[in-house]
């Protein structure tokens, strides 16, 4: 038991370090997870916009003439159907994709902190752009420079978190990022509902527009936060790295971990290919469950729903206004869901979260598929009735919840914490890769699935459901209450499987 402070003991003979919720860490914490506000907001805010008509008018007047038409005209699920609408959803993924190789870098050899600032510029430049399109190449030109702004943010910002948090907390403050990823979805659904609302046909271009408010608190936010030991450590400022690891842990008795971190520093120091180094067999089941939780990630479905929560509405047979309204009510859910994960991830763990999740994502996404196939048919002018189309708001809200505590931070939470030091930065740029990859896909092919698949879309996702909760009892070990710089011997040598990929 530390001092004064809290008991970060995980049992398994491992070391305990002495640490204090120090203020610093708090309002460091805090301050970097704005960088998921940016990432949030995005989600958030595209969906909406592509469903306002003076936005489809300027930019898809095809996709506009389909929302247009009536009676047997009008297909219920096809009226979206449109490469170029995907494209500007999706270009931002493209973009972060390939930024996140060049944030590994900056990550690793300038700090995390300067690369949340890249960030935040980037993202500032993005938001501009996009304000004042006049054509789609402006539009895709500035969502390219968002892209490049989340790659950098979603690459340092996890890191950071997961370096700078005491163990027994360090759950609970790398969900802070998770949490403003949905509080921005939430902000921009309810920007998206007033906006909608402007006389002018320039709603679209306010919504666009103030994703310049979240990058500009990251920016802020990266110049006054310190940067993590490990970071400070692995460049060669041991003394810097000291001090720095007894302000934010609130004592002077630190030798323990300051001996771990150096010791993962002069490993990482030699190790001069960090990208060749993954592929090593040691490194292999770290790899492995970091990717597989990015691509099970993706393939929930949820960012199908979130980035076109008001097109999917719309589609259902909701009114302009009501699937606005209906996404507002399903960002409000993601925000208090992920208070829940917050309270219990470092109670109960990250798989209890995970498995019980599996279960209610399969089931809210089976009614859903039902209903849909029962009850709303293609090329007819009917929708879902009235109670259909609340319960169907319902089981999305469900899945929604059921999501935000679970595979939405964990799947960014257990990537920054299971790599070894030597690999953590080539680690989490991977995982930020393989997330964007995934998301550009599920972005860009989403609208045609629903198009071609109809009710069927949901059943896909289900099925992935399944097989990601399976994959989960088997092979995920419990990383809760474990030091960060003990996972290999704690962890990876303990586990029935990937115990015999260890030296």
């Amino acid at each position: 038991m530390a001092v004064g402070g809290f008991s970060t003991s995980a049992g398994g003979g491992g070391k305990d370090f002495e640490a204090k919720i120090t203020p610093i860490v708090i309002i460091s914490c805090i301050m970097a997870a704005t960088g998921g506000l940016m990432f949030g907001y995005d989600i958030g805010i595209s969906g909406g916009v592509t469903s306002m008509p003076d936005f489809l008018k300027k930019f898809f007047p095809t996709v506009y003439r389909k929302t247009q038409k009536g009676g047997e005209d009008r297909s219920n699920y096809c009226k979206y159907d449109n490469q170029g609408l995907q494209l500007f959803t999706s270009s931002l993924y493209l973009a972060a994709l390939v930024a996140t190789f060049f944030a590994s870098y900056t990550t690793r050899k300038l700090g995390r902190k300067l690369t949340m600032l890249f960030a935040g510029l980037l993202f500032v430049c993005g938001s501009i752009l996009n304000a004042a399109a006049v054509n789609f190449a402006m539009l895709v030109l500035g969502r390219i420079l968002l892209g490049c702004g989340v790659g950098f943010g979603n690459q340092a910002v996890p890191l950071f978190l997961s370096e700078i948090a005491p163990t027994g907390i360090r759950g609970a403050l790398n969900i802070l990022f998770q949490l403003n990823v949905t509080i921005g979805i939430l902000c921009a659904n309810l920007i998206n509902y007033g906006t909608a609302k402007i006389e002018g046909g320039w709603g679209w271009r306010l919504s666009l527009g103030l994703a310049v408010i979240p990058a500009l608190l990251l920016t802020i936010g990266s110049l006054l936060v310190v940067d993590t030991p490990n970071s400070l450590i692995e460049r060669g400022r041991l003394d810097e790295g000291k001090a720095v690891l007894k302000k934010i842990r609130g004592t002077n008795n630190i030798e323990d971990e300051l001996t771990d971190i150096v010791e993962a520093s002069r490993l990482a120091a030699e190790v001069k290919h960090p990208f060749r180094n993954l592929l090593t067999r040691k490194n292999r089941p770290q790899l492995v469950i970091a990717i597989a939780l990015q691509v099970f990630q993706q393939f929930t479905g949820i960012n199908a729903i979130m980035f076109y929560a008001p097109v999917l509405f719309d589609t259902l047979g909701f009114g302009g206004d009501a699937s606005l309204y209906s996404a507002v009510i399903t960002g409000a859910v993601n925000v208090i869901a992920t208070f829940v994960s917050i309270y219990f991830v470092d109670k109960v763990g990250r798989r209890a979260l995970l498995l019980e999740a599996g279960v209610q994502m399969f089931l809210s996404q089976t009614v859903i598929a039902i209903l849909l196939g029962l009850k709303l048919k293609d090329h007819s002018s009917e929708g879902l009735t009235h109670g259909l189309a609340i319960l169907v708001v319902i089981m999305v809200c469900i899945f929604v919840a059921s999501f935000a505590w679970s595979w939405g931070p964990l799947g960014w939470l257990i990537p920054s914490e299971i790599f070894p030091l030597e690999t953590r930065s080539a680690g989490q740029s991977v995982t930020v890769c393989v997330n964007m990859l995934f998301t550009f896909i599920i972005a860009q092919a989403f609208l045609s699935m629903l198009c071609h698949m109809k009710y069927a879309i949901f059943v896909f996702f289900s099925a992935w459901v399944l097989v990601m909760s399976f994959c989960t009892l088997l092979l995920l070990p419990e990383t809760k209450n474990v030091p960060i710089e003990e996972m290999t011997d704690r962890v990876w040598k303990q586990h029935w499987f990937w115990r015999s990929f260890m030296d």
